[in-house]
């Protein structure tokens, strides 16, 4: 059968707005990083919350397309809070986990997150995944495995900073999807601009009697430009996120997006060579650096298992 113009615009729309998540999502750690030099995990948060939703607001504005509440239902309006909370724990995890692990390891982790979301659209939403699929959700495993070669013994069996901060983000990992699962009905009476405009508000009011505002006034230029950074990152890669996520389905999205960490590597190399003072360089052997390449490897094939469907 074969697709419709109409069809093909949309799959290529929403391949392209998934690699922009994947790209920025990719190279925010080291920026992140940055701003965790003098400011805590909840406070970035909080500040990236302010800023997304200062644009959004003033963007619904300007185009007199404010979302209404009265437009939710009970049961959409919970829905609405829960996905806040789970993205609020998410941002808070995943800032918090750098404390822990070098930025390839946390983004590696948080590959599970993108397969959580395939397998909820399949649970949830009865998207069907084929053969090619299945084989590339087995080499996305594999690739884990062979990241973690040389530390599966301290992982498994020991309490360690690097066992707590893969927990952190596994932990990150499963409110992440449970959010993008939560947050596919809001888009039928919510715009995605208007969904995302309400997170950022109850984010904020969630995030600010746990924050540090005054955190601001320590920070060197180089620390605010990377928390701006992080603010703007916020706005397009979420925005982007929540638009792919309402022309396309999940399991694609999940699949484009499971690309993150090639991005993380090559920001990671940029940030060592640029900023000696700031960063170094991580720890990872060559199976490490193998176990990545089949990650993305496979989520390559899952990618082109669902663009079949």
């Amino acid at each position: 059968m074969r697709l419709t113009s109409i069809e093909v615009t949309k799959h290529w729309y929403g391949f392209f707005l998934s690699l922009t998540t994947a790209v920025l999502w990719g190279i925010l750690p080291p920026f992140l990083m940055l701003s965790l030099e003098v400011m805590d995990a909840v406070t970035i948060t909080l500040y990236r919350f302010f800023v997304a939703g200062i644009f959004v607001f003033l963007l619904l504005l300007k185009r007199k397309s404010l979302p209404r509440l009265s437009a939710l239902s009970r049961n959409k309006s919970i829905g609405l809070l829960l996905a806040s909370l789970f993205l609020v724990i998410n941002y808070v995890a995943n800032v918090k986990g750098l404390e822990y692990l070098n930025p390839e390891t946390v983004q590696i982790v948080m590959q599970t997150a993108p397969f959580m979301l395939m397998v909820g659209g399949v649970v949830f939403y009865k998207e069907r995944l084929n053969r090619l699929e299945i084989f590339g959700a087995l080499m996305l495993f594999l690739g884990l495995i062979l990241f973690f070669n040389d530390r599966l013994a301290n992982l498994f069996l020991s309490l360690s900073q690097f066992t707590t901060g893969v927990l952190i983000i596994l932990f990150a990992a499963t409110t992440w999807a449970a959010y993008a699962l939560m947050q596919k009905p809001l888009l039928k009476v919510l715009t995605a601009k208007q969904l995302t405009l309400l997170i950022y508000i109850i984010g904020f009011c969630v995030l600010l009697p746990f924050s540090n505002v005054l955190q601001l006034m320590d920070m060197q230029l180089i620390h605010v430009l990377a928390l701006l950074f992080c603010c703007v990152n916020t706005i397009v890669a979420y925005g982007a996120f929540t638009e792919a996520l309402n022309i396309w389905q999940a399991a694609k999205v999940s699949a484009v997006l499971a690309m993150a960490p090639i991005f993380t590597f090559l920001s990671m190399l940029v940030a060592v060579n640029w900023l000696p003072q700031h960063f170094t360089t991580s720890d990872l052997d060559y199976w490490a650096y193998i176990g990545a390449a089949v990650v993305i490897i496979g989520s390559a094939f899952t990618a082109l298992g669902r663009s079949k469907v």
